[in-house]
């Protein structure tokens, strides 16, 4: 992996999108806070179990992933960035892969688009698991947007 900021990411990046009825303020507070994230973190049928979660940069967010089907997937995350109302930047630290998500919020009128973009170290780690991952970000921004607009 090169370490050249302005080498293409695309080979190796997920990029989605979407369009939520609400102000950046009502997002950033379902990432920010605990109670809401924990609702609407991971894919469909997935629950979670927070055990660290210090919302700065440098914090720590440990978590584990109830899956459907009974199994349990312990994630360790690490804040890199937060820019209120705008940015947050998460490193997956855990083993098998290591990706960094970032989460940007742009006001829209009334309205917020929601940027998630999610690099993997190697175009072949992200071939390996598009088939999981590509639907399953899909499904987050959908539990996305109805957390928020439950709240």
């Amino acid at each position: 992996m090169t370490n050249d900021h302005t080498a293409s990411t695309a080979d190796r990046e997920f990029v989605h999108s979407r369009l939520i009825d609400a102000s950046r303020e009502q997002v950033f507070a379902a990432i920010a806070d605990p109670a809401h994230l924990a609702r609407w973190w991971g894919p469909n049928g997935f629950t979670s179990t927070f055990e660290v979660f210090e919302f700065r940069v440098g914090g720590a967010w440990r978590l584990v992933l109830h899956g459907p089907d009974g199994a349990n997937y312990p994630n360790e995350n690490r804040f890199a960035e937060i820019v209120p109302q705008q940015r947050v930047v998460v490193e997956h630290l855990g083993t098998p892969h290591h990706f960094v998500l970032t989460i940007s919020l742009t006001q829209q009128g009334a309205r917020t688009l929601v940027g998630w973009r999610q690099v993997f170290d190697t175009p072949e780690e992200k071939q390996r698991i598009a088939a999981f991952v590509a639907p399953a970000n899909e499904q987050n921004l959908d539990r996305l947007a109805a957390e928020v607009i439950a709240a």
